[in-house]
């Protein structure tokens, strides 16, 4: 049996590189022949992942890979059929090896060595002291990642607030603040952000240009879950909720050797962007050395040795976590690997299932008529929430490039017009938190928070939230910082 499905996977292979390629006109893009019905199948994935658990939860915990590999074939299917198999196979090799692998990576290298730091000490949820914690991570983001503060910082608000009805809230407003909003001022803070830097964005240009934007969206949010926070701190306590007194013990933190695996981290993201521009792994024509894994007409899916080189540290960096982590830090954490699967097996069907819209939007984002500040933030925001934010990045990076700018930043796609890489840069990190799928760390947030029994609203009550809170707070910043 097992060797006529394996005949039957190989006969499909050959018969599929038999298959004609389409051909593509000069200067034209996948996304001038993809038809606009194509994100289908992403929308599919989209609505899946907000219905499901609401009306079959338990089967939908079981069947995630399942729905997610079934949105995929209905991509890659009309795909295949449509453009043959050469187009495919690059497609699929470019997201999946160059795209999906590396992201997944960093995150499970990020999740590993933050869930290894145990801080122990007596916490209790009281608005001052949630709203602290929120304040400190949306800092710490910038410095090692969303998903690196992230990972650090759930826990201790989790168990602080274990003795509270109301605390849903809370952790709504850590992944605006602390898993989007606070990686702003660094490459390292956001991949959005680390994909400017490798095309020449200078490494601290968002840290002394978004600071302003970064501060008061920070602080009007603080101030909003502030109140919020009090008024649902009072209910808790006339609801007979008793709070805990402070046992008086200090903050203590174990496990910090995993602080020494986070830098290591951060030095392997820092790398592949240094040693790309370096002769000796530059080749004549400008591009980086790598590893061929296929190659379509002029495109070429390229592995190249500085990303090789950052993921080998980061393998490194899990390995050494888990080997001299003790045992007994991680099971006081509650670490465990569900959260990650969760984004595993969803964030493949994503990946998949949207790249007819990136290809879209690649061919179509120069004519949108885009000329404007607020244009591009708004344009590259919406469309982060619900995409991954880094092709998106790029796409309306490039996208302000095009428009010829005669001073500004000069990258490798052109001279972008500062106020319009603000918008972009901006966009793509403050708006990611607009949807559950707009960052990873979302996710993972929200999957712990749901492992200790935090409900947690769904895919559209999120949104409620997201779209009543973070939209007026943008408007304001469109307002203060584009217009006036």
């Amino acid at each position: 049996m097992k060797h006529k499905r394996l005949m039957s996977i190989l006969t499909l292979v050959v018969f599929a590189m038999l298959l004609p390629t389409a051909a593509f006109a000069e200067g034209e893009m996948l996304g001038d022949q993809l038809p606009i019905w194509s994100i289908a199948p992403f929308v599919g994935m989209l609505l899946s992942i907000a219905i499901f658990p609401l009306v079959k939860g338990e089967w939908w915990e079981k069947n995630q890979l399942w729905v997610a590999l079934f949105w995929s074939a209905v991509f890659i299917v009309p795909f295949f059929i449509a453009f043959g198999a050469h187009i495919t196979i690059f497609e699929l090799i470019h997201t999946i090896a160059l795209d999906y692998f590396p992201f997944l990576l960093l995150l499970i290298a990020l999740y590993a060595a933050a869930g290894g730091i145990v801080i122990r000490g007596s916490l209790v949820g009281t608005p001052k002291l949630n709203t602290a914690i929120l304040a400190i991570g949306t800092v710490l983001a910038s410095v090692i990642g969303t998903t690196g503060a992230a990972m650090v910082l759930i826990r201790p608000i989790i168990r602080a607030n274990e003795w509270r009805k109301h605390k849903m809230h809370t952790i709504i407003f850590f992944i605006f603040l602390i898993c989007n909003i606070g990686g702003s001022l660094t490459p390292l803070g956001d991949p959005p952000l680390f994909m400017g830097y490798l095309r020449g964005v200078p490494f601290f240009w968002c840290l002394t240009h978004l600071w302003p934007m970064y501060l008061f969206t920070s602080v009007v949010l603080l101030a909003i879950y502030y109140v919020i926070e009090s008024k649902r701190y009072k209910k808790d306590l006339a609801e007979g909720f008793v709070q805990p007194e402070h046992s008086g013990e200090k903050l203590q933190f174990d496990g910090l050797i995993n602080v020494a695996f986070i830098v290591l981290i951060l030095i392997g993201t820092y790398s592949s962007g240094f040693l790309a521009g370096l002769d000796a792994f530059t080749n004549a024509d400008g591009s980086t050395k790598g590893i061929t894994l296929f190659t379509h007409g002029e495109e070429t899916a390229v592995a190249t040795y500085p990303n090789l080189i950052k993921d080998a540290i980061y393998l490194v960096a899990i390995a050494l976590s888990m080997k001299f982590t003790k045992k007994t830090l991680r099971e006081e954490n509650n670490f465990n690997w569900g959260a990650m699967e969760e984004v595993a097996k969803l964030f493949i069907g994503i990946f998949i299932t949207m790249i007819p819209a990136l290809a879209l939007l690649e061919a179509k984002g120069a004519s949108l008529g885009l000329q404007e500040e607020w244009q591009f933030f708004w344009s590259t925001g919406l469309l982060s929430g619900f995409l991954d934010n880094t092709p998106t990045y790029l796409v309306f990076l490039t996208t302000a490039a095009s428009l010829g700018a005669a001073e500004g930043i000069v990258t490798t796609v052109g001279t972008v017009a500062v106020p319009l890489l603000i918008a972009v840069s901006a966009g793509a990190v403050f708006m990611g938190a607009l949807s559950y799928i707009g960052n990873a760390p979302n996710f993972m947030v929200r999957s712990i928070a749901e492992e200790h029994d935090i409900k947690m609203p769904s895919f559209f009550g999120y949104m409620k939230w997201s779209f009543g809170i973070l939209v007026p707070v943008f408007l304001l910043d469109t307002l203060i910082f584009m217009i006036l």
